[in-house]
């Protein structure tokens, strides 16, 4: 049904955010690492943070939609980094596995074989359509953030 391949392709389009937002990869190219860790006056969140925490929260998602035994993770805790990374190794980590997992996002809404508008067996109701938007929403969101603490740092261009 074209209208099922349809939505598929915007839910995969969303997950990117390439349509109507700054990308991640746009959002993140050539942060100093000097000021990957800053907290900028009036915000709440580094970069790093920011960053991480889309991370962390986009595998729980994906998580939740492919693992059977999947186990929540506390909030806030487990969420939010500490505001500084490790190393450059570390953000580099961070940054492939966040694509990573955005291209297996992308995969699971393009599957023909997942019923977008089923109920995830795991869970309490959400389905697989609302898993996909949430990561969406949610990417939009702190990327949204990542370009703002970008500006206020004066490293957005």
């Amino acid at each position: 049904m074209a209208t099922d391949k349809q939505l598929r392709a915007q839910l995969a389009d969303a997950i990117d955010s390439r349509s109507a937002h700054v990308p991640f990869d746009r959002a993140v190219r050539g942060m100093p690492p000097a000021l990957r860790g800053v907290i900028p006056i009036g915000f709440e969140h580094s970069t790093w943070q920011i960053v991480e925490h889309l991370r962390i929260a986009q595998h729980d998602i994906l998580d939740f939609c492919r693992n059977p035994k999947y186990e929540a993770l506390a909030w806030p805790d487990d969420y939010w980094p500490a505001p500084r990374p490790a190393s450059a190794a570390a953000w580099t980590r961070t940054l492939a596995a966040y694509r990573r997992d955005r291209k297996a996002l992308q995969r699971l809404a393009a599957n023909p074989r997942i019923d977008l508008f089923a109920t995830i067996p795991h869970g309490s109701g959400q389905t697989y359509l609302r898993e996909l938007l949430l990561a969406a929403d949610h990417a939009a969101y702190h990327i949204a953030q990542i370009v703002d603490v970008r500006r206020v740092l004066g490293v957005w261009t």
